[in-house]
């Protein structure tokens, strides 16, 4: 299955925990071979405080089920030290499941996709380098309000 995986930070050194969370990405997640990645961004804070952020998505082939998919990548964010102590607080790293597939999926563990991908320009603009027939104009242009840099 092919899954796309949103990868973020804005803790501590972000630039560094973004590099460490592709290569771990692409040699140690379990039955899953990373295909791509994006371009890294940089991007401001949305409902929430802190220190901008340093995006990416990442294009997995994986065998793993979405809540396997999911607890792999809980399991890189804890190795970096993820804590969360409230909604949309600051955080070392943040690693999503944006879509799986074609699959749909509403748990209290898991939605995909994202329900909030088409809100987030550090989303959509990493996405679209890797899956451009993926994302419209029209979704870019509502997020085009949103700061967000090329690294």
């Amino acid at each position: 299955m092919i899954a796309y995986i949103g990868i973020g930070g804005n803790l501590g050194d972000a630039l560094a925990t973004v590099e460490r969370a592709v290569q771990a990405l692409r040699t140690s997640l379990p039955a899953s071979q990373c295909r791509r990645v994006s371009s890294l961004y940089r991007s401001a804070p949305i409902d929430a405080g802190g220190p901008d952020y340093v995006n990416a998505v990442a294009e997995l082939c994986t065998t793993l089920s979405p809540e396997g998919l999911l607890q792999a990548l809980q399991a890189l964010e804890q190795a970096e030290g993820r804590e969360r102590p409230y909604r949309n607080a600051p955080r070392t790293l943040d690693l999503d499941v944006l879509l799986y597939g074609a699959q749909r999926l509403d748990s209290p563990a898991l939605t995909v996709p994202h329900p909030r991908m088409n809100e987030r320009a550090f989303v959509l603009l990493p996405l679209a380098e890797l899956w451009p027939q993926g994302v419209s104009a029209a979704a870019l242009a509502a997020v085009a309000d949103q700061r967000i840099d090329r690294l």
